[in-house]
């Protein structure tokens, strides 16, 4: 039996199966179709410091092999997360996650310090593809400089593992990630949505409120491994990688690019199992090639 167990930080992941942040709520949703306790961790929806609404409807659209959604990170703010969801969901068997995020460097530090607090919370995800009011709506990510300066802000007040979520929406996710790698960030995970719009040809309306919002699904899978695997030769830290996974071959793709663990995503909405049968996947395939940890399959794509 080969050992799934991988670190990312200070942290060890029973397994390199997560599930991503917007597309498994807080865990407990899911507790009907699944044991929680088997999953390497839980990425919980966005948090930003006050509570917000998100936008207007109709904010999610099925698209061709995947979906466009603009939700607004809708959310009842951190500290209701701290009082109300984190008494329940510490009590799961696996490392719960919290994505953090802000439209100001100091809504994600606020963020940050009252979730370093908690006893189990082992790490956060720094999702910086949020737009940055301070310099015009241009989202933290999509530049080295902002991307830093988040990154060192946040690294000041949280110590434990800091694991920074990279927009696709960018010249070169590479240096954005040697940037946040240089800030202190623990570990990057990635992609985040790509920016996509579509439109209802008899209303010739747009089809999501916002215009725009973030195209994810099985679309977007060979862009993302990718820049799994651009981002692998440029950094030093561990890569969560993510992007249209539905399947353990998907899985095995990402792991073969360079990532050490994954984050399953809209994939939870068609089949709320799919992160057990993935992890059931790797493992058989670990086996049945002869593997003795899936960390030595990281980044092992062979060349032609």
């Amino acid at each position: 039996m080969a050992r799934l167990d991988v670190k990312i930080g200070g942290l060890t992941l029973k397994n390199p199966v997560t599930t991503a942040s917007g597309t498994f709520g807080y865990g407990t949703e899911y507790i009907d179709f699944m044991d929680l306790g088997k999953l390497g961790g839980i990425f919980v929806k966005g948090t930003t410091i006050e509570p917000r609404q998100g936008n207007d409807y109709p904010r999610m659209a099925e698209t061709p092999s995947g979906m466009l959604n603009s939700v607004g990170l809708q959310n009842k703010g951190v500290d209701y997360f701290v009082e109300h969801l984190y008494p329940v969901i510490k009590e799961y068997d696996t490392h719960m996650m919290v994505n953090v995020s802000g439209s100001t460097v100091e809504d994600y530090v606020a963020c940050a310090e009252k979730l370093a607090d908690l006893e189990k919370m082992p790490a956060i995800e720094l999702n910086i593809s949020c737009p940055n009011v301070k310099e015009g709506g241009m989202a933290f990510g999509t530049s080295c400089r902002s991307a830093a300066e988040v990154t060192r802000a946040v690294r000041a007040v949280f110590p434990k593992t800091l694991i920074v979520k990279l927009s696709p929406n960018v010249t070169s996710v590479s240096d954005i990630a040697k940037a946040v790698e240089a800030e202190g960030a623990d570990s990057v995970s990635l992609v985040n949505t790509f920016l996509g719009m579509a439109i209802d040809v008899e209303s010739r309306r747009p089809m999501l409120s916002t215009v725009t919002g973030g195209l994810s699904g099985p679309c977007i899978k060979p862009i993302a491994v990718r820049m799994v695997w651009e981002v692998f030769r440029a950094v030093n830290i561990p890569i969560i990688g993510m992007g249209g996974i539905c399947t353990w071959q998907d899985a095995i793709e990402f792991i073969l690019a360079g990532a050490a663990a994954i984050q399953v995503g809209t994939y939870n909405f068609i089949d709320p199992a799919a992160p057990i049968k993935i992890l059931e996947g790797i493992n058989n395939y670990l086996d049945r090639h002869g593997f003795a940890s899936v960390n030595d399959l990281v980044g092992q794509m062979q060349q032609i």
